[in-house]
């Protein structure tokens, strides 16, 4: 049996705590070390150095879990109410000035939101703030808002209706869902009727586990699609769309991502014969960066290029 070595004083900082909060959440090194964006041996390397702190193992294997110990849960409140004490102190006098600043900014986006935000976004920080970086990240439903509130992510950009205690929201437009199909299809055209729709093959993009309004488009599929015309199911909206071009298959896909394809992928447009709902899509942060400068910027540069308010009769207020 592993002993444990005899407490170190020296002290830890923000990283150090940061990486104890998120093997709390996710109880996984190698999620952990994703969400962190460093490499497993580096994270590791500091889980030693906070059970020698502590004296003790923090995290034991259980099966495919790493499992908190008595101290490590005794820990956890503690930990987080020095991380969000030191974020608070950090954006309440963190002055942020777009064209200096190198901040990168972690957005929660699916892949058809990269494809259509990222290049005008990535052209108004060329021309407003040359030295901002974004990532896209990937966020399962149920840590979406404790990474917002602990600020692995800054803002999140699409529809989570579950998002509800601490987190804020501004809606940007009403998405749509079409079909795609490859260009001279033996039997589909613009139109289908019902029947034909239903009757050819299809892929479907998976949003279990999301949290995304998506999967009230992919239950209305299968409940109209025979399971038999069910071919594949993907992970990825575009991944998906690729796939109806080489293929016979139908895709159904955010219209805006199905126009932008259409024209640069040849692809056909296919108006689904199926009464989709329409999903509003929005931006979302939590209460506690409501006031940092830099989020607020990166709101108000997100609202700028993408809040269609033609898509509703009024927008919200207060946000």
């Amino acid at each position: 049996m592993d002993t444990i070595p005899q407490r170190n004083e020296a002290e830890l900082d923000f990283h150090h705590l940061q990486v104890f909060d998120v093997l709390m959440t996710e109880r996984s090194i190698t999620k952990a070390a994703h969400v962190l964006n460093v490499t497993q041996p580096a994270l590791s390397k500091t889980l030693a150095r906070l059970r020698v702190y502590f004296g003790d193992p923090l995290f034991i294997r259980v099966s495919m879990r790493m499992e908190p110990t008595p101290k490590a849960i005794e820990l956890a409140e503690p930990a987080k109410s020095v991380l969000n004490n030191f974020r608070q102190l950090r954006s309440s006098h963190a002055a942020f000035n777009p064209l200096t600043s190198e901040r990168a900014f972690r957005i929660q986006v699916v892949d058809a939101g990269v494809v259509n935000m990222f290049p005008p976004l990535l052209n108004y920080l060329r021309e407003h703030a040359p030295r901002v970086h974004v990532q896209a990240i990937h966020c399962d439903a149920q840590h979406l808002d404790l990474w917002l509130e602990s600020g692995l992510i800054d803002i999140a950009i699409g529809s989570f209706p579950s998002l509800t205690t601490g987190i804020r929201r501004l809606p940007l437009w009403l998405e749509r869902f079409a079909s795609v199909t490859r260009v001279g299809h033996p039997r589909i055209g613009a139109a289908p009727s019902r029947e034909a729709f239903i009757a050819e093959k299809h892929v479907v993009v998976s949003a279990v586990g999301t949290g995304h309004e998506h999967l009230c488009v992919e239950r209305m599929l299968e409940t109209h699609v025979p399971r038999e015309n069910i071919v594949s199911r993907v992970p990825t909206f575009s991944a998906a769309a690729l796939i109806s071009q080489r293929t016979d298959a139908i895709v159904t896909i955010p219209r805006t991502l199905a126009v932008s394809l259409v024209r640069d992928c040849g692809l056909q447009l296919v108006e689904p014969p199926l009464d989709f709902p329409k999903i509003e899509i929005a931006q979302y942060w939590h209460d506690r960066v409501h006031r940092d400068p830099g989020n607020q910027w990166i709101r108000t540069a997100m609202k700028q290029l993408f809040c269609r308010e033609d898509s509703y009769r009024t927008m919200p207020a207060g946000y």
